[in-house]
């Protein structure tokens, strides 16, 4: 009962016919047998038709088993081509096809073998336990690989031990080789590999069906492997150029100056976070825009320098712009202009650099000013890297001169006027004290402050000072006749050469690069008591230089805080 649910195939049902016909016929003689030739009547010739059919039964079994095992093979070919075509995993396809192909032709070992830079590599080597052959195990006739590579056509012996074509093959006799089958990978007409099969103990084992079928599946598999191949190629063609864009990204957002491009469409295509910054706008309100909407808030002008570039495909270099940015107010810009082009040349639009020069123009108005108040000489000799509080001491000449009737002016006129008109004195002092090179150390109010031979050495400091005071005097009679009557004021200037300490005085937060001392404190007090017009040098002041100018002894000054009058010159003029 259970026997017929089985399914049988054709071949099976032949070969139960076959014993069937069989059985009936052995019967049939059994029973004449015992009948005996008299009593048989059996019709003439039953008993050799019946052994005829059960031959025939056999016969066509073969052939169905035939067939069964062809469509096997195509079966198998057909699943191995939808192995390889499956995937583009590499590896993996190619040892499920390898396996495959040892258990379709029986063979020991298989190996898959690619042309990688003109050499054949073994690219997947299995056994028929379906493991992986080991590197140092990688043993095949490198004869039939290479002939099969250079020829282009598939290889069958059933013995190469015995096939005269490979007699002598040091690799066939050194591995013991007997059945072997090798075919070539073409891509285009053009080998790109071979798969190569044996079996060192059987001979006969692969036959001309087996020969065709792997073949087949060569084609395929050739087919496939390319397209792994170009994958993966395009693959590591992809990493790079994400790894780049990254890098790109990476370099663009790290890059201090601000960076905008724009298509030929005109449409903003990239903003780096220093253009947001400097622009004191987002990303998001940039990208996509119109760059034409953006330039007239920069600049009037730019849009048709931009459209220049743009037509003349030129640059723009360091045009500066000073734009009022919301959220930012008035900025300084330097602003260049390139067109975009492609590795080719094309041009696909422009390039705008952005750097942002507010902080700088301000340090430079800051140093203008800074000179304006201090020496330039002075500025030179500061290294902000090692400022430190404290000083040196040097041997000067110091100046001071303040401005008679200021304090009386400045009752009877408004603060701006009053301010206006010193200034216009203290300047042409200035301007006479730095034109012999003196370094001007403070303005106290209507007063002026400078020393000579600091901080760079000046071997005629004397006489350096002695040229600034009659030049301060003639550029003080000038500008009083430009004067109304009642501005009309003039400098009383001292002079004294003697030690003092030079550099930083104050704290951390706050700083002067000045001079203390008891020489500085002496011509201040010679200068107090100089009279209005006068130019008054302590006897250290002139020593050195009398025969050089023309002074007169004056009355000793006896100065708050000295025990001992000073001795005093007044300065007419130069010999």
């Amino acid at each position: 009962m259970a026997e017929s649910t089985v399914r049988l195939g054709p071949g099976e049902h032949l070969a139960r016919l076959s014993r069937v016909a069989e059985e009936l016929r052995a019967q049939l003689a059994a029973y004449r047998d015992r009948l005996g030739p008299r009593q048989s009547d059996f019709p003439a010739g039953i008993l050799e038709a019946l052994r005829q059919l059960s031959g025939t039964l056999q016969g066509l079994r073969s052939v169905v088993d035939e067939v069964d095992g062809e469509r096997g093979r195509l079966a198998s070919l057909a699943d191995v081509g939808r192995v390889v075509n499956s995937s583009l995993d590499l590896p993996t396809v190619l040892a499920e096809v390898i396996d495959t192909l040892i258990q379709i032709t029986g063979a020991e070992r298989a190996f898959l073998m690619m042309r990688d830079q003109g050499v054949l590599r073994v690219r997947v080597a299995r056994n028929w336990e379906r493991s992986s052959i080991g590197q140092g195990d990688e043993v095949f006739s490198r004869t039939i690989v290479e002939r099969v590579e250079r020829l282009g056509e598939p290889i069958l012996t059933t013995n190469a031990q015995s096939d005269a074509r490979f007699s002598g093959m040091d690799s066939i006799v050194a591995h013991n080789l007997r059945s072997v089958l090798c075919v070539p990978l073409k891509v285009k007409g053009q080998v790109t590999g071979v798969i190569y099969a044996d079996n060192r103990a059987r001979e006969g084992l692969f036959s001309e069906k087996d020969r065709n079928l792997l073949a087949a599946f060569a084609d395929q598999a050739a087919v496939a492997l390319e397209n792994a191949r170009l994958f993966a190629s395009v693959e590591r063609t992809l990493e790079e150029v994400t790894r780049l864009k990254t890098l790109m990204e990476d370099v663009f957002a790290s890059i201090a100056s601000g960076v905008i491009t724009s298509d030929v469409e005109d449409h903003i295509l990239l903003c780096n976070h220093a253009a947001e910054g400097i622009l004191a706008r987002p990303a998001s309100a940039l990208l996509g825009s119109q760059l034409s909407d953006l330039l007239p808030e920069l600049s009037p002008e730019l849009g048709p320098r931009v459209a220049e570039v743009r037509r003349q495909e030129g640059r723009l270099i360091g045009y500066e712009i000073h734009p009022d940015l919301e959220g930012r107010g008035r900025v300084a810009l330097s602003l260049s202009v390139t067109p975009l082009r492609t590795s080719s040349q094309e041009v696909q639009g422009v390039t705008l650099v952005l750097d942002d020069l507010t902080e700088k123009r301000s340090l430079e108005a800051t140093r203008r000013l800074f000179e304006r108040m201090v020496s330039p000489a002075v500025i030179g000799q500061l290294d902000p890297e090692s400022l430190r509080l404290g000083g040196r001491l040097e041997e000067i000449t110091t100046l001071f001169a303040d401005l008679q009737g200021f304090t009386a002016l400045g009752e009877t006129v408004d603060p701006e006027t009053l301010v206006s008109v010193v200034n216009r004195y203290l300047a042409a002092a200035a301007e006479a004290i730095l034109e012999q090179e003196g370094t001007i150390d403070k303005f106290l109010g209507d007063a002026i402050m400078a020393w000579f031979n600091a901080p760079v050495p000046q071997p005629d400091h004397r006489l350096r000072a002695a040229r600034a005071a009659l030049g301060l005097r003639q550029a003080t009679e000038a500008l009083r006749g430009e004067m109304p009557e009642e501005f009309r004021l003039r400098f009383r200037v001292g002079v004294h050469t003697g030690p003092a300490v030079l550099g930083l005085i104050g704290t951390e937060s706050r700083v002067e690069y000045t001079a203390i001392g008891d020489s500085v404190n002496t011509a201040k007090r010679i200068q107090e008591s100089a009279a209005s017009g006068t130019i008054l040098l302590s006897k250290e002041a002139i020593g050195s230089i009398l025969d050089q100018v023309e002074a007169e002894i004056a009355e000793p000054i006896q100065a708050p805080g000295k025990r001992a009058a000073l001795e005093v010159w007044e300065l007419r003029g130069m010999r």
